[in-house]
């Protein structure tokens, strides 16, 4: 069976938060730092357990974990263990802000992880810790050279684009991936509750980006499967790739194949979605069934479109609450 939605898209990706806090202060997303608004426990490992079971039966095939910042789990080892043994599932992925990254990595590889996702949104340890609050930047390039020692394939950087921050940037970060055989992906800033101000001032066009970088001979690469909404570039001159997340370009939405469930259990159709839809209760050893019922008939209020375009973002308030 496969999750479809009213619209004819297939959904065999989810993006599962297992925590809404966050230690990073990125000024994208948490300038104050992380505020607790809910002391509900996030979910445990048998429940994600089922969780995982229940998706893996409706044809998910791909499970990213995220947070907040997932690594603040202590069982994050059997959280991603437990995602890689259950039946059906291929790929088990990570997105961190890499803390404590060289420490944690051979732990998690060992419990099964298969793809790793750090964030850096510079290269300059002092725009790095402008932007994010930590001065760790080096400690972040260590690990990914370990993650690289370990066999971990198709290595993943995030970095926002920023026009006041790392905007000027651009050609430091080409110049790495020439020599490093990572995917660079560059996300458009995308406007939330509460950072209308610092979005008016930092936003992106990612489409300028894309027609820079086709005037310079970078060209598509196509889709794998499973893979999350990043156009992808390649150059014969560059060890690396270039992604391009854009979720203001025409028809972003409509190859959508990833869905999204909270650290407290809800599931969210959309990013930008007024609601989550509350699964934690389904989460048991004898309610299996109902849960994969429930996905299916969920599903069915997927809007074709977010409305980004028209100032609308949804009940998100910040990127942590569910994980990006």
């Amino acid at each position: 069976m496969t999750l479809q939605d009213s619209h004819g898209r297939r959904f065999s990706y989810l993006r599962l938060s297992v925590t809404d806090v966050c230690n990073f202060r990125c000024n994208y997303c948490l300038p104050d730092g992380y505020e607790c608004s809910d002391d509900t426990a996030s979910l445990t490992v048998e429940e994600i357990t089922h969780l995982a079971r229940a998706f893996a039966a409706q044809g998910t095939r791909k499970i990213r974990i995220t947070g907040g910042e997932p690594s603040l789990r202590r069982d994050l080892p059997q959280i991603i263990q437990a995602v890689a043994n259950t039946p059906g599932i291929e790929q088990v992925a990570i997105t961190t802000n890499g803390y404590k990254l060289t420490k944690h990595l051979p732990a998690w590889h060992a419990a099964g992880l298969t793809q790793l996702n750090v964030s850096i949104d510079s290269l300059d340890p002092r725009q790095f810790k402008a932007i994010t609050g930590h001065d760790r930047l080096q400690e972040l390039l260590d690990g990914i050279a370990l993650a690289q020692t370990l066999g971990f394939k198709n290595i993943k950087v995030n970095a926002v684009l920023l026009r006041d921050y790392n905007l000027a940037e651009f050609d430091h970060f080409l110049d790495w991936i020439k020599t490093t055989p990572i995917t660079l992906r560059f996300i458009e800033l995308m406007q939330t509750g509460d950072n209308q101000d610092y979005f008016a001032a930092n936003h992106v066009s990612g489409e300028s980006i894309k027609q820079r970088l086709e005037a310079n001979g970078w060209q598509p690469v196509l889709r794998r499967a499973h893979a999350g909404p990043a156009q992808e570039f390649c150059h014969p001159e560059y060890e690396g790739r270039i992604g391009l997340i854009m979720p203001y370009s025409k028809d972003f939405c409509s190859t959508c194949n990833r869905l999204r469930i909270s650290s407290l259990g809800k599931l969210h159709l959309c990013l930008f979605g007024e609601h989550g839809y509350d699964l934690r209760p389904l989460m048991t050893v004898d309610k299996e069934a109902e849960l994969e019922l429930a996905l299916q008939e969920l599903l069915q209020k997927k809007t074709a479109t977010h409305f980004l375009h028209d100032g609308e973002t949804g009940a998100i308030q910040h990127f942590a609450m569910i994980g990006g």
